[in-house]
């Protein structure tokens, strides 16, 4: 087995590289690819050193198995078929392919089977807001078909990169330091002590395409007409999404009824003890695996209607981990060539 990072120096390649150790995911080559300006740099991995290799046009992938590409939209469209014209399969981060109709859009806890029907032999990792919410609503979605959601994101500053991370530690210490911000360059406003009601690019409906991204995936990954509403806000947390989320069912679910679907779901762990001030924060999700899940109650406005909380690592189950679950699930089930 022999498995590929394109974009090794990211966030997110950087957190492949710890997971596929962590879970002592099976291969026996790892190769990294990268641009002209992370080509040359070295990474230990398993007690050896990997450098970086160019990425570049050719056939670099004839003999690698499986690639974790997070190397940008762009970067995935213009090297896809360099990467799986002799098999590979592709596990992409970007947004490139996630809408086309000949790719699956794969969150194992709820459509693993999925990514073994993949005619252009890339499968994409969805959007890390809708990663996270899907795997909570699947275990609802079971015990009643979800009309509505209506959803608000607290994205952190990991969604915009390794660079974003390093922008807003940079922002709290010009404040400490001289009392302002000087350094505005990864989102449109100062994010240290803020709130920045826009994540992506308007659309001419008025919302983001961040947020239009959570109504299509979320659509595609659960195989359901479901509709949902979603207002993306940045926060200043370094790497830990949130989102309060409001749902409408067929039938009326039972606070109880939904909190024990949580709690046995796959990729979930409640914790919904407001008596004792205990709720998912990203202080404390950060790092961990599962998506985190409270504050579990019925909706004032509507008898049909549940309301809840979660929070989760973005750069881990909202990209990385999401991705090489997807391999694992590949290699689980003999699917890779």
């Amino acid at each position: 087995m022999k498995v590929a990072i394109v974009g090794a120096s990211g966030a997110v390649g950087q957190e492949f590289l710890r997971l596929l150790d962590e879970r002592d995911f099976p291969m026996d080559e790892l190769v990294l690819f990268g641009s002209e300006r992370s080509a040359g740099r070295t990474y230990s991995f398993r007690g050896k050193d990997i450098k970086v290799k160019l990425l570049k046009h050719g056939d670099d992938f004839r003999d690698i198995n499986i690639a974790f590409t997070s190397a940008g939209a762009g970067t995935s469209r213009e090297y896809a078929d360099d990467i799986t014209r002799y098999g590979c399969v592709m596990i992409d981060n970007s947004s490139a392919f996630r809408m086309d109709d000949d790719v699956p859009l794969v969150v194992p806890e709820c459509n693993a089977a999925d990514a073994l029907n993949r005619p252009r032999g890339i499968i994409a990792n969805p959007n890390c807001t809708t990663i996270m919410m899907v795997v909570v609503l699947q275990p609802l979605e079971q015990l009643s078909h979800i009309r509505r959601i209506r959803v608000s994101s607290y994205q952190s500053a990991s969604g915009a990169g390794a660079a974003a991370m390093a922008e807003l530690e940079q922002q709290y210490r010009e404040i400490v330091e001289t009392g302002e911000v000087k350094t505005v360059n990864k989102f449109p406003h100062q994010l240290a002590y803020n709130v920045i009601p826009q994540v992506d690019v308007f659309q001419p409906n008025g919302y983001t395409k961040e947020e239009m991204k959570m109504f299509n995936e979320t659509r595609k990954i659960m195989h359901t007409d479901v509709r949902c509403s979603a207002t993306c806000v940045r926060v200043s947390s370094l790497r830990s999404h949130s989102e309060s989320v409001w749902i409408e069912t067929e039938r009326p679910l039972s606070v109880e009824e939904a909190q024990q679907a949580i709690a046995q779901a796959p990729g979930c762990t409640l914790v919904d003890d407001p008596a004792n001030l205990k709720y998912p924060m990203p202080l404390y999700t950060a790092g961990k695996d599962d998506v985190f899940v409270g504050r579990v109650r019925k909706d004032l406005c509507d008898d049909n209607g549940l309301t809840l909380w979660l929070s989760g690592d973005q750069i881990r189950k909202g990209a990385a981990l999401n991705a090489v679950q997807i391999a694992e699930h590949l290699i689980r089930v003999g699917n890779v060539k």
